[in-house]
């Protein structure tokens, strides 16, 4: 079953949390929606290993969103124990760290595995959505955002990743050169308020609808459902466009 099939599943809320019970009670009223949570540096660099334990005792799947970005050896290390946390179904590298990196990163996932068993996917991220052409260029990076996410995650399809995390406004071009079961997860989804769609820091946004629309397997979504009034209500309005899209 893909995430296609479960279009609950295919809705990521990102855990912005510095505590852990702050994380514990959004997810928690989110409870029975069959949601995804992601935990990133700010959850993890709080709490450890004990928001995996704790997140993946509610049953929710979880994306472990450290990027990994350092020498081969290291970041292949990282990948096989975060892929041996409980939940853990999506772990994250940089594909800025490139193919020597990616590699190994892929070949760590694959040996905590048993034969046939279906383990953690491994994504690599490409541009962030929070720079565009400018913020590129000053780190020393030619070409648009759109160009760089593209030729990031051809090397991950090469170095054997199972996807990419990239905007959605890169999304179209990935799946055109990467193919149909290339994962592709967008963060930066902002739901539309009226006609405007809410940047906060995000520099290339788009609509949940938008996102699946343009071929995104999985959408990451933080402050519009962290920071509603009812967390709850504002997932299920993401999922009822998921439907109509």
């Amino acid at each position: 079953m893909t995430p296609r099939d479960k279009p609950a599943s295919r809705l990521i809320v990102a855990l912005d949390f510095d505590s852990l019970p702050r994380a514990l009670d959004l997810a928690k009223k989110l409870a029975g929606l069959g949601v995804m949570f992601k935990i990133g540096s700010q959850l993890y660099t709080s709490e450890g290993p004990r928001a995996m334990s704790e997140m993946a005792a509610l049953g929710a799947g979880i994306f472990l969103d450290l990027k990994y970005h350092d020498i081969p050896n290291t970041v292949a290390g990282a990948v096989l124990t975060a892929a041996g946390m409980p939940g853990v179904e999506l772990i994250n590298v940089h594909a800025l760290g490139g193919r020597a990196m990616l590699e190994a990163a892929a070949q760590a996932i694959r040996a905590g595995q048993p034969v046939g068993a279906e383990g953690p996917r491994l994504l690599a991220v490409t541009i962030l959505t929070s720079m565009d052409q400018k913020a590129m260029a000053e780190v020393g990076i030619s070409g648009s955002p759109s160009r760089g996410a593209v030729r990031l995650a051809t090397l991950a399809k090469k170095s054997g990743v199972d996807g990419v995390v990239a905007s959605v406004k890169e999304a179209r071009l990935i799946r055109k050169a990467c193919g149909k079961s290339f994962l592709i997860v967008t963060p930066g989804v902002r739901p539309a308020t009226g006609e405007k769609v809410k940047k906060d820091d995000q520099s290339r946004v788009a609509t949940p609808a938008e996102a699946i629309q343009a071929g995104a397997d999985y959408i990451v979504v933080g402050r519009p459902i962290t920071g509603a009034a009812d967390p709850r209500a504002a997932t299920q309005a993401i999922l009822e466009e998921f439907q109509k899209a």
